[in-house]
């Protein structure tokens, strides 16, 4: 008698930095077998030492990913890692970057009129799921990573900063809603700077180069379009590094709907740099 396998293989998408590894590690010690597909210029290859079975693919290029996926019998994925827009413009990325039949009719008909973030991933969740492969939410096994409510480090942040938090929570709020950004700097109650197109981390520095006094409040938000399956703000070690260069002194995260990337490692360092982190 044959051996039949009956824990389903995980399919794995993988673009740029830690959260694949954290995935990758969390699904394994839950006894799943891990079929990784990393996206060309954004991936790291050392994920291959992490999975079962690990190809390199396009962006562009889904037919290669549900290729893999359906060799090894994956029905559900985790998509997660950031796309790395400034390498995919390098000199001869677009030797990677030519579409497939499938992204092609993609973007001529679901995407024509509306080529935001979460439309292209709405619609790529939707081919895969044409193809029998199901994406499930990112933190499915990193459960032990996603911000709770509270003080979550143990510097504790002051009066002004809480008064900060609150006011600035229902602002960011409204931002998100408007679909302009997920984060706001905050210091006794005047907005130093709004996240737009270009990213938290470029949204800090300027942040800090507005307020050289520092001691001004981080808040982050989930956006308000968002899908676990695909669209998880994040907080990791280098945006720690970035706040505290920049003279921040509070971060105000949404609880259960942000994750950390190496929760331990993320508020050790924040400790060490005087930042308090709460969960709201």
């Amino acid at each position: 008698m044959g051996y039949i396998e009956l824990v389903q293989p995980l399919g794995l998408i993988a673009g740029e930095g830690i959260f694949p590894f954290l995935v990758a590690r969390g699904a394994r010690a839950c006894g799943k077998k891990i079929i990784c597909v990393g996206l060309h210029g954004s991936v790291d290859p050392m994920i291959a030492n992490e999975v079962d079975a690990f190809r390199k693919v396009s962006v562009a290029r889904p037919s290669s990913w549900i290729k893999s996926f359906r060799k090894h019998g994956v029905t559900e994925a985790i998509m997660v890692g950031r796309v790395v827009k400034t390498r995919m413009y390098s000199r001869w990325a677009w030797l990677h970057n030519i579409p497939d039949i499938r992204a092609a009719r993609i973007w001529l008909t679901r995407l024509r009129h509306d080529k935001r973030p979460f439309a292209m991933l709405n619609a790529t969740a939707d081919m895969l799921e044409e193809e029998g492969i199901r994406l499930i939410d990112s933190t499915t096994y990193t459960q032990d990573q996603l911000v709770t409510p509270g003080v979550l480090t143990r510097t504790q942040p002051s009066d002004v900063q809480m008064l900060d938090a609150r006011h600035g929570w229902e602002l960011c709020r409204q931002i998100s809603a408007l679909d302009i950004g997920q984060s706001i700097a905050i210091r006794h109650k005047d907005v130093i700077a709004v996240e737009a197109l270009e990213g938290t981390n470029a949204m800090i520095e300027r942040a800090g180069e507005l307020c050289k006094s520092g001691g001004w409040t981080l808040i982050k938000v989930a956006n308000s379009h968002q899908d676990m399956r695909m669209d998880v703000p994040t907080v990791g070690i280098k945006t720690i590094e970035k706040l505290a260069a920049a003279g921040a002194k509070c971060v105000v995260l949404e609880a259960g709907k942000t994750t950390f990337l190496e929760k331990e490692k993320v508020l050790e360092r924040a400790d060490r740099a005087g930042i308090a982190i709460v969960g709201m």
